[in-house]
């Protein structure tokens, strides 16, 4: 298999998956470093990897190269190095053991400590790379886990610089690979994450059911945004703009479809269009990279076929180009859609805005939790007051309340993801940390005397 530049559209790199033997050799040689990994000063090692991953141009250049944008690859290089950071700071505070307490038995007392996975695995996806990556690898590692990552096929140039920055005492390796590597990698794990499509998502949970190892699923998405009569027009406008077309809708959390109050629809719309048609393409100066993945081109041409077909108007962009080799698309705004055309229920993945007008809030949220997806949304409202009550009737994991797309900036919020978006436990948040953990219990009887449970006997 070659891998294919999103650029020139020439595949231009072979990919060289490890072999069995050597990951199941990579993954035997983690396991063995886990006991000193748990006894480091994991804080001062991961630091070290932060500060080398923060400016390092090597693998800025190779993330443009897997994905041809480049404000998202510095953006996702900050990110990153600021993950780090927050895991540095905060984990030894979410690890330190419980206080010990009475238990309701007199003389009994509980204490505890936490156990990491000897070695937990990632199987990551190729839309954001380094990011999405490493979201999971960091606080597995600072839990104490070592980690194996395999990300896809389509992005893999990122991974040698990468490797080249991790310190030799951190218990880091990221393999290349295709989809028996990853399917290999599961039954080598104590705990795995995958990040992709819910149908590999489901593949990966029955390999890891038949390991009896835990699965992480982080899944597809089709997010809707809400604008109610009253929002700040102008914001929504440019916060849906950015929430839909930033990394060209190559992303789960994208907002693919907008709910708008009818009253406020048309000036919505106008302004929508408005800046959408000042948004340009990376190969002309602009923000909007080209499709990564090779044949995304052909599902977004038919979701955008399909609502044309069914009455939609165009406004903006509205179709595939090729510059340079690449397949591209300007941000699409739509209008006169409904819930009978593909793009309004299946996972765009594009830069594609299509705007419904609703009759109010309950219209709007029976439309946006008709999908099989609860990833994540956004509602725009007049105050903070309004728009949370709709938020609170959202069937989704996450709200932006009078902003859109704010998970992928904002990491703190602890959330599941609904429905056929997610199973597991919180990516995001303290909490994060605990899927790589397990709880042991200490019960200490203090007691002199014989527990009154206990066998008589005679003496």
């Amino acid at each position: 298999m070659n891998v294919r530049n999103p650029i020139t559209g020439q595949s231009d790199r072979p990919l060289a998956p490890i072999p069995p033997d050597r990951l199941a050799a990579v993954a035997a040689g983690l396991r063995e470093r886990a006991p000193a990994w748990q006894n480091a000063d994991r804080g001062a090692v991961l630091a070290r990897f932060g500060a080398a991953l923060a400016d390092d141009d090597a693998l800025l250049s190779a993330l443009v190269a897997d994905t041809g944008r480049v404000g998202e690859s510095l953006l996702e290089r900050r990110l990153v190095a600021a993950l780090i950071d927050r895991w540095v700071r905060q984990a030894p505070a979410l690890l330190a053991p419980p206080a010990e307490r009475p238990a309701s038995l007199p003389g009994v007392f509980v204490a505890g400590d936490v156990v990491p996975y000897e070695l937990a695995g990632m199987i990551t996806p190729w839309n954001l790379p380094l990011l999405l990556g490493l979201i999971d690898a960091v606080p597995a590692l600072a839990a104490g886990c070592t980690v194996l990552v395999k990300p896809s096929e389509v992005t893999p140039r990122f991974i040698e610089p990468l490797m080249r920055l991790v310190p030799a005492d951190l218990p880091l390796s990221v393999v290349e690979g295709d989809g028996a590597t990853g399917a290999a990698l599961v039954d080598l794990v104590d705990a795995v994450v995958f990040t992709g499509s819910v149908e590999t998502g489901r593949q990966v949970a029955q390999a890891a059911a038949r390991a009896f190892v835990p699965a992480f699923l982080e899944l597809g998405g089709k997010d809707p945004a809400i604008v109610l009569a009253g929002a700040d027009l102008g914001r929504a406008a440019s916060a849906v703009l950015w929430g839909g077309t930033a990394n060209a809708g190559q992303s789960c959390q994208s907002i693919e479809r907008v709910y708008v109050a009818r009253e406020v629809h048309d000036e919505f719309l106008d302004r929508l269009v408005a800046e959408a048609r000042q948004v340009g393409l990376t190969c002309e100066g602009g923000p909007i990279g080209p499709l990564i993945k090779p044949g995304q081109e052909d599902v977004i041409a038919a979701h955008l076929a399909d609502a044309v077909a069914k009455g939609a108007t165009v406004h903006t962009g509205g179709g595939i180009e090729r510059h340079g080799g690449g397949h591209w698309c300007r941000p699409t705004v739509l209008s006169g859609v409904d819930h009978g055309m593909l793009v309004m229920t299946e996972e765009t993945f594009g830069p594609v805005l299509p705007v419904m007008a609703v009759s109010g809030p309950g219209e709007a949220v029976a439309l946006a939790n008709d999908s099989v997806y609860g990833l994540s949304a956004a509602v725009f409202a007049a105050d903070e007051e309004q728009a949370r009550a709709v938020a609170a009737r959202l069937q989704a994991g996450a709200v932006s309340i009078n902003d859109a797309g704010l998970t992928a900036l904002v990491h703190e919020g602890e959330k599941n993801s609904f429905r056929l978006s997610g199973l597991g436990g919180s990516r995001m948040g303290p909490a994060s940390i605990g899927r790589f953990l397990r709880r042991r219990a200490f019960l200490v009887n203090r007691s002199d005397a014989a527990d009154p449970w206990w066998h008589s006997t005679k003496e």
